[in-house]
């Protein structure tokens, strides 16, 4: 039987480049698909087929799963991966900066898998892994593009198992919970670069103290998610949502016990507001206007 093979999307860093070593290593051939093909040198080291690959660009896309084929003759397995946090108050963040998360996070994901699709449903086998988060189940102030985004994967994966299956095809959800990765930064930077001098400065810096309480050494790498990737492509009956790690099905469990204002309480204790967040926002508040003046 020839090799099975898997396209992973976001490849150039982070789950998406541990997910292609990690099916490398189970004896997939990967094809490894980012915008930034130079960060992807040492996966090509390993064996991967290193490919630019654009989720909001059509051609682009198109382009890489029909060089595949060419290539291959089959895609078995289709882990969407690409994805970014841009945090920032709803009131905050530009429109245009709203639907490009949903662009990337969502209708991205979208069309790779309408591109794919026909060759799996002739093959009678293949797997879709998209990849989506414990922030499709609960929330946090100033996620709200985020969040809805991972909602969204969430609802259009549902929908799309019970579609497809009947065609031997597979609908797998990932939900991390809090991995180290360059995704921590990002997020951080952008809630304070959006809000930070805002209405909501006070809760940019709360949030932005919360999240790095829980990106520290003790968070588990982004292979422990590629691990759980690992294990559904290879199943004979993979489980309909892997959450990883073991800490965020808790999380999870909650969301799901508690009651939404219970919840919403514990929310607000996370990522609650603390003197010194008030006095900063203040300060900045007060400088913008002197130098507005000025």
């Amino acid at each position: 039987m020839d090799s099975r093979v898997a396209l992973v999307t976001g490849a150039s860093s982070g789950i998406g480049e541990a997910t292609v070593l990690e099916l490398i290593r189970r004896g997939f051939v990967v094809y490894a698909g980012a915008r930034r093909v130079e960060r992807m040198a040492h996966l090509a080291d390993h064996g991967a087929r290193v490919i630019h690959l654009d989720v909001t660009d059509d051609e682009s896309m198109t382009a890489a799963v029909t060089g595949i084929l060419n290539d291959r003759g089959r895609i078995d397995v289709l882990v969407n991966n690409a994805g970014y946090g841009s945090y920032g108050a709803v009131e905050d963040v530009p429109i245009d900066e709203a639907r490009r998360q949903f662009e990337v996070n969502i209708f991205g994901l979208a069309r790779l898998t309408q591109l794919v699709l026909p060759t799996m449903r002739r093959q009678r086998r293949g797997t879709i892994v998209n990849i989506s988060s414990i922030g499709g189940r609960i929330y946090e102030p100033l996620g709200a593009w985020y969040h809805a985004t991972k909602y969204a994967v969430e609802g259009l994966s549902n929908s799309l198992r019970v579609e497809v299956e009947p065609h031997g095809v597979r609908v797998v959800l990932i939900r991390p919970g809090a991995i180290r990765t360059e995704w921590n930064e990002i997020s951080r930077r952008s809630a304070l670069e959006v809000s930070g001098e805002t209405a909501y400065g006070p809760q940019a810096h709360a949030l932005v103290r919360a999240l790095s309480a829980a990106d520290t050494e003790r968070a588990p790498g982004p292979a422990v998610v590629a691990e759980a990737i690992g294990r559904a492509v290879d199943a004979a009956k993979p489980r309909i949502r892997y959450t990883v790690p073991f800490a965020a099905k808790a999380i999870v469990f909650a969301r799901w016990l508690l009651p939404d204002r219970v919840f919403d309480a514990a929310v607000h204790r996370v990522f609650g507001v603390t003197p010194a967040d008030r006095l900063a926002a203040e300060e900045s508040a007060a400088g913008a206007r002197v130098e507005s003046v000025g």
